[in-house]
């Protein structure tokens, strides 16, 4: 039997050789599943975020529907810093708060009027004229009340990945709103003395 000649052989083995495939296999898998992990990662942070945002404006509307801020001493501006703060002690693991968190309550004659109401939130980012007219209006007994939190979101990850962000920035506004009456308070009070 005749050995092949020493080129054949080497190219034989040559395409055999299998050392640097694991390598060229990863460089070519590495940014796509990368790219999946952070994308994962943002779209679930995103939904925290979010949920975060759903129980903040919640918490407000507990403190309002019950007449607990009502029958808190103070000025109206007292009765919004504490709502306000409240909402931000929520909020502040995504960043705090300066420049990022809205809070508006407003109330309304009948559900028909607030069903009408289709005025978009006022987020952080709005013009000061705007800013200064956002309303806080608790309300008192069985008033019908709706309150709006607009919480402007950093996203982490912009450049691999789903972007959660708005067009040409890296940031989202999260809204969350609640529409309740206000409870009795004030005669449920009154029944207990």
């Amino acid at each position: 039997m005749r050995k092949a000649p020493i080129r054949k052989r080497k190219r034989i083995s040559f395409s055999r050789d299998a050392r640097g495939s694991t390598a060229v296999e990863f460089a070519i898998v590495a940014p796509i599943f990368l790219m999946m992990m952070f994308s994962i990662f943002e779209v679930g942070w995103f939904f925290y975020a979010n949920s975060v945002v759903d129980a903040a404006v919640g918490d407000a509307s507990r403190q309002i529907k019950t007449g607990q801020l009502q029958k808190s001493g103070g000025t109206d501006d007292d009765k919004y810093q504490s709502i306000y703060a409240n909402v931000c002690r929520i909020l502040d693991a995504f960043g705090g708060c300066d420049n990022r968190l809205t809070v508006e309550v407003n109330t309304f004659a009948s559900f028909t009027a607030l069903a009408a109401d289709s005025t978009p939130p006022t987020c952080a980012d709005a013009p000061p004229d705007q800013l200064d007219a956002i309303p806080f209006v608790p309300g008192g007994e069985l008033e019908i009340v709706r309150v709006r939190i607009c919480y402007i979101y950093n996203t982490l990850n912009p450049a691999i990945g789903v972007n959660m962000a708005e067009s040409g920035t890296n940031k989202r506004r999260l809204i969350s709103s609640l529409m309740f009456r206000n409870e009795p308070y004030e005669t449920n009070a009154n029944k207990r003395d």
